[in-house]
């Protein structure tokens, strides 16, 4: 099979399963607020955090707002103490909450208080690495990003698309092979799949859809299944 016809039916398949579960969380925010600076903010809190943790800390964070939508003048009201308190027990909750605060003056810096569209200019903002720039570019813009997290790179490196040490190989090895219109949706695919399929330490692999692609070495074993 020809890598290109492999890749559309990965992603045929891995489209399935994600209408069967709900949305990772930056896609529920997306969804709830239609604004890329809420998509950050909950980014940065995603980070190493369980989805349902982030949503409480969303909920709560989003909640101070003045004037409905939550916005850089609300993380200027809040001080630095009162933003750890009410994102906690987000992992990092603290070094999280020292970048929240200082958003607002870095985006008014450096940006003149526009967010910046470009995953190398809001790699600039504090907290913003280029995993939370690509989600930002893809899900808050709806512009072409790939964003590559633990799930993308294990599962793409199980499946043979690539072959990649690290998170940022895995980024640029998909922005060779992966047609474009497959940018913004296959992080959400991959993680929900990772998130409820295949984990990391023993993946569900009876009834997987792509199972004849993967060569992990926890698949499963059929006499197990």
């Amino acid at each position: 099979m020809e890598l290109q016809e492999k890749i559309a039916e990965i992603d045929r398949a891995l489209a399935k399963e994600f209408r069967a579960h709900s949305a990772p969380i930056i896609e529920l925010v997306e969804a709830q607020t239609h604004d890329p600076f809420c998509v950050l903010v909950g980014t940065i809190l995603s980070s190493r955090t369980k989805d349902a943790c982030t949503a409480g800390a969303v909920r709560r964070l989003f909640a101070t707002a003045r004037d409905g939508l939550f916005g850089p003048s609300d993380l200027e009201r809040l001080d630095e103490d009162e933003l750890a308190r009410l994102i906690y027990p987000v992992g990092f909750y603290r070094d999280k909450a020292r970048h929240l605060k200082a958003l607002p003056r870095v985006l008014r810096e450096r940006f003149g208080g526009t967010l910046p569209r470009t995953v190398e200019e809001l790699c600039e903002l504090p907290g913003v690495g280029r995993k939370t720039a690509n989600l930002t570019v893809a899900v808050g813009f709806g512009l072409p990003a790939i964003c590559v997290d633990v799930h993308v790179h294990r599962i793409c490196n199980w499946l043979h698309l690539v072959k990649t040490k690290t998170p940022l190989e895995t980024e640029m090895a998909l922005r060779r092979i992966l047609p474009v219109r497959y940018w913004k949706t296959w992080n959400s695919h991959l993680v929900s799949f990772g998130q409820t399929r295949c984990s990391p330490v023993r993946p569900k692999c009876a009834a997987c859809p792509i199972e004849r692609f993967c060569q992990s070495p926890k698949k499963t074993p059929p006499d197990e299944k």
